[in-house]
């Protein structure tokens, strides 16, 4: 079943003719379908069944809970607590991993809330979820009267206690049928939609939690001859928003241009990242699940960053923040002579390993997530001038250095190699050296900008990027080392400075990890 492609950006994010695999069936109605980072497994509910359920690949489907109180929407919280919005209590719960349940929020003003529906958290631990009807009416929760006389969107703020009644970030009046709701990577923003209205729209992220600057970001989502309405609604790592809607799930951009369509079989209600690499989207559609392998990668949110048994090497969460206010990303001899197959350094194996590392995809993804936090980025080249006058022959590197003719100004040795070239806004430090601290102007430069935490990245790995880490760490800086942002000639060598040298003075993750870090200011 091909999926439907409107702009090419779309073939970008899931491939047009990509399976829909089918991996439950049999179920009354599914929603909230929710991935657990460490478990490595999919919950969801069935709210006409009354009844939670848990799929893994290695066990299949399994019953967890019933009755279930015909649970909607789930989401973990930064300390892996479920929270569930319930439609036969009109509540917002949370369970402890011991199993132990909360009320969170029931009533506003007085009044039982409608029916919270779906339910997303703040990176600052608020709680934010949608209060439709839907769960007084016959099927989907418990039919008795309203007591509200609104439909809006709720936040339980930090410091929340349980009992306490939520803050209406919304116009009273402005939804029919809020329902699915999702914030962007920077947080700065949030989309919600109305079923009955068939729109989606896009608010600012007020510091006092409140929806302000309400726009319209996509209308008319509903069609006469294929079923689908505006229900649950995801962002992936680039700002992108996945809707279901006729036909399965339809994809915009951050601007509201719709990029095409994702087909699943049956009318699609809700949907979730997961998988090891968060690339795997799950849909749940009436009376199934399916899952689908996509390029793109789901928003991350503070839940997700836990290392499950898949996890690589350096992808546990570090005890670190990333203000990008106080934070520059350095991009170290990223030169042709350095990495690419047609440089002075060819047959050191450079090449190859950057390959592996897939270093220069990775820098440029990590450079782009931090130019739009506004953090500053700094490309450091090694350039000598012709004939390398002055460099001194008394160590290997610099005895190849000249040997070799490299890294001189104006060369094509010298220049970024492609994919890296610096971009309005960025900074360029040349150096003579191993550290990027000892003949340019690096620390010049990070001091006037008020910069305290440096991302450390580029070639080679155990002699730029640890000499720049070593000197940084003794000048106070506070140094993060994704070591798949880095590569050198060899896997040996990259291991050794990673696993032993800089341990000891650096933050060691990976790219993931610090684009998360980036995009919400949480620990990766």
């Amino acid at each position: 079943m091909a999926h439907t492609v409107i702009d090419d950006r779309f073939t970008e994010l899931v491939a047009p003719a990509a399976p829909v695999r089918q991996i439950g069936t049999g179920f009354e109605f599914t929603e909230g379908p929710l991935w657990h980072p460490v478990k490595q497994d999919l919950i969801f509910s069935d709210m006409p069944g009354d009844v939670r359920r848990r799929w893994s690949a290695a066990g299949g489907v399994e019953e967890i809970m019933r009755p279930s109180n015909k649970g909607n929407g789930m989401t973990y919280d930064a300390d892996l607590n479920l929270l569930v919005c319930e439609h036969a209590t009109s509540s917002v719960v949370r369970f402890r991993p011991d199993g132990t349940r909360e009320v969170l929020a029931t009533h506003f003003e007085g009044r039982e809330l409608n029916s919270p529906n779906d339910i997303i958290v703040h990176s600052d631990g608020s709680v934010y979820f949608t209060d439709p009807t839907y769960g007084r009416m016959p099927g989907f929760g418990v039919e008795r009267p309203l007591q509200m006389g609104f439909q809006g969107v709720y936040r339980l703020p930090p410091g929340h206690k349980p009992g306490d009644e939520p803050q209406l970030v919304s116009d009273r009046y402005m939804f029919t049928q809020p329902n699915g709701l999702c914030l962007s990577p920077c947080e700065r923003f949030i989309w919600v939609n109305d079923t009955d209205q068939a729109n989606i729209r896009m608010f600012d992220l007020g510091p006092d939690g409140m929806l302000t600057n309400g726009r319209m970001f996509a209308s008319g989502i509903v069609e006469n001859d294929r079923a689908g309405v505006p229900d649950g609604m995801k962002a992936d790592t680039e700002g992108n928003i996945y809707v279901t809607a006729p036909g399965g799930v339809w994809v915009y951009d951050f601007h509201g241009v719709k990029l095409g369509e994702i087909i699943i079989p049956e009318m699609a209600a809700n949907l979730h990242w997961g998988g090891a690499d968060w690339r795997t989207l799950y849909v749940c559609a009436c009376t199934s699940v399916y899952a689908l392998d996509m390029k793109a990668q789901g928003r991350q949110e503070a839940f997700m960053n836990r290392p499950g048994p898949a996890a690589g090497a350096g992808s546990s969460a570090p005890a670190f923040l990333i203000d990008p206010s106080r934070s520059a990303l350095l991009i170290q001899d990223m030169q042709n002579d350095v990495i690419t197959e047609r440089g002075a350094f060819a047959d050191s194996g450079s090449p190859a390993h950057a390959r592996e590392q897939n270093v220069i995809e990775n820098c440029r993804r990590l450079a782009e997530a931090c130019r739009r936090r506004g953090i500053l980025v700094i490309h450091i080249w090694f350039v000598c001038e012709p004939g390398h006058p002055t460099l001194r022959r008394h160590c290997g590197l610099y005895q190849g250095l000249r040997d070799a003719n490299a890294m001189v100004r104006g060369t094509f040795g010298a220049a970024p190699v492609p994919g890296l070239e610096p971009q309005p806004g960025d900074l360029v430090v040349e150096k003579m050296s191993m550290s990027a601290f000892e003949t340019g102007r690096l620390d010049s430069y990070l001091r006037h900008a008020g910069v305290e935490t440096l991302i450390n990245t580029g070639a080679w790995t155990n002699m730029s990027v640890e000499h720049t880490a070593r000197t940084a760490a003794d000048k106070g800086y506070h140094v993060i080392v994704p070591e798949n942002a880095c590569s050198t000639m060899n896997a040996d060598w990259h291991n050794a400075s990673i696993n032993y040298a800089m341990q000891n003075v650096a933050t060691v993750t990976n790219v993931d990890a610090v684009i998360s870090a980036v995009n919400h200011g949480v620990r990766p």
